[in-house]
């Protein structure tokens, strides 16, 4: 496995390689979920392809600095995990490395980064587009593939994909989950044992909403209601979204008339942890 720090150092040893090239964009702090991701690369880069792994805390992406300083950087580790599981590149650059000190160029989407964590997090998607478009580009991928679980960050990438004309297959891979359910994530780490033991609560709201919705036995506010009141029963949760969108506009909706999904966003203390599940009509 060769480890790249630069730009030209990757592009270097990519020359070198052939066959597909799919890129497994993370920030690091890599977990079973993340390992699923890259086995499913491997799959579709075949024999004679490259799985290419970048690690790479984004600081543009985040909406506050106690995240970004708080963010695991396990950087070893994850570089055992990479090594163990086959990868045969990994990108792993400094901020410096990634953007000029005058950066001046940010890719942006309007639409569907307007609502959820969008809205929640401002900016946020701006720095994902940039710095995915970034790694495409220094990647020279065909394909790339990502969690579904950051579902409104795969529709934004997509769009981008769409509408720029960009020659990557976005591929999506389910959510890998824990045994109790929850999401996994590489901010679990970060809960203490008593908020690990309440996380799982998001899910279980969420599935039982969307037994109620699917039943349409009550209207989706008072369900909406009911989910959230399930949550904020712990001490420990704060709710910072949750809301039934549009699946595919990602806008809000009162009913359920085309597929949709219900997504939620769950503080412990500093801790976000995010999940949706998708409604038929």
């Amino acid at each position: 496995m060769t480890v790249a720090t630069q730009a030209d150092e990757l592009k270097a040893v990519l020359a070198a390689l052939g066959g597909p090239r799919v890129l497994v964009p993370t920030m690091g702090a890599l977990h079973d979920g993340h390992l699923a991701l890259i086995r499913h690369a491997k799959t579709l880069a075949g024999a004679h392809g490259t799985v290419v792994v970048s690690i790479f805390v984004n600081p543009i992406q985040f909406d506050r600095a106690a995240d970004l300083a708080a963010y695991p950087r396990p950087l070893e580790a994850d570089l055992a995990a990479c090594r163990g599981a086959g990868v045969a590149v990994v990108f792993a650059p400094t901020a410096q490395a990634m953007y000029f000190p005058d950066r001046s160029v940010t890719v942006s989407e309007s639409q569907l980064s307007r609502n959820l964590c969008g809205a929640a997090r401002p900016g946020h998607f701006d720095g994902v587009c940039t710095v995915v478009l970034k790694l495409f580009l220094l990647c020279g991928c065909q394909m790339a593939v990502f969690g579904d679980k950051d579902f409104q960050q795969l529709a934004v990438i997509r769009r981008m994909v769409r509408d720029l004309d960009v020659p990557v297959a976005i591929i999506a891979h389910p959510t890998v989950r824990e045994a109790d359910g929850l999401a996994m994530s590489s901010r679990n780490v970060r809960l203490n044992p008593a908020q690990r033991a309440d996380a799982p609560r998001l899910r279980q709201a969420l599935l039982a909403a969307q037994a109620d919705l699917q039943g349409g036995i009550r209207p989706p506010e008072v369900v909406l209601a009911t989910a959230r009141q399930a949550i904020e029963a712990s001490a420990l949760a704060r709710v910072d979204y949750l809301a039934l969108a549009d699946a595919e506009s990602l806008e809000t909706v009162t009913r359920v008339e085309r597929p949709a999904l219900l997504a939620a966003a769950v503080f412990y203390g500093e801790v976000r942890l995010i999940d949706h599940v998708r409604i038929e009509p």
